[in-house]
């Protein structure tokens, strides 16, 4: 029986072209988005995986990429010491293998281990060259004569339908035309006018040949991208992920791609992987903003520097500041997902930020809420044994806090309850409108949704309605605990931005 169920579960880049102790996930969603400034390693990353699997025989076939292809020695390098470690999980027959770790490396001349010990997947690796317009690569000048068949079996017309979605046209035909001297190029027809790929512009063409190679990939394989945006206008860009999406969840593949377009971090079935190089490593954040990141390479604008989940978090905190008297000193940035405050704190730590003694990392509150957690989280993005990486690990760990809840509490949902259990005599007519409104409210499906539901209700924007729902929060009787550490950071700070 054929290998199947196969996922690719993480890749560590130990040392490969610039990058360096790298981690990246891949199981959060079938997508997996990977962006970074030009030069940082987004594409080095996908020729690394697209060589990780034997090629499937059946149903098809697919390229044998071997990592000599991508890494082909030269002049200026041989790649020798290049190091990086894949997990993957597949079942063979009844047995399933899990967290089967691979060590690539070039040792000696050659890349180990051996080819054929390599799990077979079905990997499709669809690279820049499929940008270049088929008219830029003939060239035959001449008239081109075409033998003209029509694409009308069940996986051809999914890729017209699809396309069409995509492009927002009808396509009536779906033609594949072969000339004499067998070159072949697919074909369409919108509204009466046909036309061949080689009239097609370079985005509508490329859309096909990743819809075809998406629709033909078998369960659990694995479609390689780079550049997914390159060529496309923003709103072709969103329907190719929506339909993408909906491919590789019914057919449980995974799909990791580059991208440099940010207007798709609103994308909440994607997983995003942004890359920061520091002098000595390569960080991974996951799923993070991208204040966050540009404070990494920029400078301060404010003495005082926090970071934050979220905007809820921001609007909090800053009502902290606000209250402190010190709000106008402190320059607050969002770093996403709460994995992303090591790793944040780390690229602080290794950049050597000069403003570092006046940052603070603001945790939620219920993740990584122990001490012996967060140790183990910084352990991972701040590793060795020398003095100087133990101080490191201290020094990050003294700049982590959190807001203060209850154990077992989601950070909304316990503000939301405590808004609701505010007196009516107490509160402003505004406010005891927006308290009624959250009081209706019964289960909006995820904790998450509590104050937007409120802030739906009242017809408010997201950021004044946070602002007004976390100026409820602040004359709660546990407000007071809510804010104790950051307000203790900020007292303790007073006197560096205070005359």
């Amino acid at each position: 029986m054929a290998i199947s169920n196969q996922v690719l579960k993480q890749i560590e880049i130990h040392q490969l072209k610039g990058l360096k102790d790298l981690t990246i996930d891949f199981t959060q969603h079938p997508l997996t988005a990977i962006l970074a400034p030009n030069g940082m390693g987004k594409s080095t990353i996908l020729h690394a995986i697209a060589c990780i699997n034997n090629p499937v025989t059946v149903p098809t076939s697919t390229v044998n990429h071997r990592l000599s292809e991508f890494f082909t020695p030269t002049t200026h390098s041989i790649w020798t010491g290049s190091s990086f470690m894949v997990t993957q999980d597949y079942q063979n027959a009844a047995i399933t293998s899990r967290d089967v770790r691979t060590h690539f490396r070039k040792v000696v001349g050659r890349w180990a281990p051996r080819y054929v010990t390599r799990i077979e997947r079905y990997v499709s690796y669809i690279g820049i060259r499929t940008c270049v317009p088929m008219i830029e690569l003939e060239t035959q000048q001449a008239r081109i004569q075409f033998n003209t068949t029509p694409l009308t079996d069940a996986h051809s017309t999914r890729v017209r339908n699809a396309a069409g979605y995509v492009m927002n046209k009808v396509y009536n035909e779906y033609n594949e035309h072969k000339t004499g001297w067998n070159k072949s190029y697919i074909g369409v027809s919108v509204n009466g006018i046909s036309y061949s790929s080689l009239s097609m512009g370079a985005g509508e063409q490329r859309v096909f040949f990743i819809l075809s190679e998406v629709f033909r990939a078998p369960n659990y394989g694995l479609i390689i991208i780079d550049e997914l945006d390159l060529l496309l206008h923003e709103d072709a860009l969103f329907r190719l992920l929506e339909k993408l999406n909906e491919v590789a969840s019914n057919k449980h593949l995974q799909i990791v791609f580059t991208t440099h377009a940010l207007s798709i971090l609103t994308l909440d079935y994607i997983a995003f992987r942004h890359l920061y190089q520091t002098p000595s490593k390569t960080l991974c954040f996951s799923d993070t903003k991208p204040d966050a990141l540009q404070r990494l390479t920029g400078h301060q604008l404010r003495p005082l520097e926090m970071f934050v989940e979220d905007d809820l978090a921001y609007a909090i905190v800053k009502k902290i500041g606000s209250e402190e008297g010190l709000s106008k000193y402190m320059s607050v940035k969002k770093f996403g997902a709460a994995i992303n405050c090591f790793t944040t704190v780390a690229g602080a730590i290794l950049n050597q930020l000069d403003n570092f003694q006046n940052m603070l990392f603001v945790l939620d509150g219920d993740e990584y809420s122990s001490e012996e957690l967060k140790i183990r989280m910084i352990g991972k993005v701040l590793t060795g044994t020398s003095e100087e990486n133990i101080l490191q690990r201290a020094s990050a760990l003294e700049k982590i806090t959190q807001l203060i809840l209850p154990v077992g509490f989601h950070p909304e949902f316990y503000f939301y309850n405590v808004i609701c259990e505010l007196n009516n005599g107490d509160l402003t007519v505004e406010q005891r409108e927006i308290v009624d409104a959250a009081r209706q409210i019964g289960n909006p499906g995820d904790e998450h949704r509590y104050f937007n539901d409120v802030i739906v209700r009242m017809d408010f924007t997201r950021e004044v309605g946070l602002n007004k729902l976390v100026d409820l929060l602040s004359i709660t009787p546990q407000w007071a605990s809510i804010s104790q550490n950051i307000r203790q950071w900020l007292d303790e700070k007073r006197e560096v931005v205070v005359e």
